[in-house]
């Protein structure tokens, strides 16, 4: 495994614990700010502004087929400062508004909540989101802890019209970060607090391979971190490699198809959160380092996988 520092150049400063960046054609960057409540909108030239007032705490972003944006609420977290940084708390705040999936006008900015809930099971905390070929979300829901109770997690499909939603495996530990493999047979979630990135083959549209020997949700282990090593949202690069927010570690993480863990990018902040791809050819990695508030971007050889939409 190889280490390595990039060259990073802050993007934007000042940010109040960013996740969920979505790199536009035009080199527009979204992002969302979870301790505003809202998504930030950052032109090519540097410019800020506010793209919606969510409340909450929007988290995951990914452009759906239809040109809108599609957003992970978590619903709201409460924040302490650690030596000048930002840290969430674990736990839900009593400010909790309610998990949710929201669509975002990018014209207008306009907030359309689509689902709190499915099978009459309200959902929690919704964290990170990928498109299919097919037009249908794939969507992971963190969970929480509140006091003696814990709120399982899960993985989720559902429609963009907000006429359908399916629980598609149920309960995942604290699954954060998701991604389909370059020709989509493959749905990688990775598990915050196991430190494990997790692999199903995808059968069919918001159809995944769950058989397993053991009672449980199904799936392989991909990589497993040693120490303690924690996991967030992910990418997928253009070899079909992971590409994994890591925790404590203050990395991108770099796994191939078959598990290898390759390299690891660090970027001094214990809380990298997620990564995209943008610029020409998509060689450019914009991250987020949330503890200290940055988007940083730096050269990423390999380039991003063109998502679908």
């Amino acid at each position: 495994m190889e280490t390595l520092l990039p060259t990073t150049t802050d993007i934007a400063t000042d940010l109040f614990f960013p996740e969920g960046p979505v790199w536009l054609p035009d080199g527009t960057l979204l992002v969302t700010e979870l301790g505003r409540g809202c998504v930030t909108k950052i032109a090519a030239d540097g410019t800020r502004s506010t793209l919606s007032d969510n409340g909450g705490s929007p988290n995951g972003l990914a452009v759906g087929p239809d040109g809108a944006l599609y957003v992970c609420n978590s619903g709201g977290w409460d924040f302490h400062e650690v030596l000048g940084m930002k840290i969430p708390a674990t736990e839900l705040p009593k400010s909790h508004s309610g998990g949710r999936i929201e669509r975002v006008d990018l014209t207008t900015g306009a907030v359309t909540v689509l689902y709190t809930e499915c099978d009459g099971n309200k959902l929690i905390g919704p964290n990170d989101i990928v498109f299919d070929a097919s037009g249908g979300m794939w969507f992971t829901d963190h969970g929480r802890g509140a006091g003696r109770v814990h709120y399982n997690g899960g993985i989720y499909y559902a429609a963009i019209d907000g006429s359908s939603i399916r629980e598609v495996v149920f309960p995942v530990e604290a699954p954060n970060g998701i991604g389909l493999s370059p020709d989509g047979s493959r749905l990688y979630v990775a598990e915050t607090h196991t430190g494990r990135v997790k692999a199903w083959n995808v059968t069919a549209p918001g159809v995944l391979d769950t058989e397993s020997l053991l009672p449980g949700p199904g799936g392989e282990c991909l990589h497993g971190f040693e120490g303690m090593q924690l996991l967030d949202s992910l990418g997928m690069d253009a070899d079909g490699n992971v590409v994994v927010a890591t925790l404590i570690t203050g990395a991108l993480s770099v796994i191939a198809a078959d598990g290898t863990l390759l390299e690891q990018w660090i970027l001094g902040d214990p809380m990298v959160t997620n990564v995209c791809f943008g610029g020409p050819d998509l060689k450019t990695a914009y991250a987020t380092c949330s503890a200290t508030g940055r988007l940083v971007a730096f050269e990423y050889a390999r380039g991003g996988l063109a998502l679908n939409f």
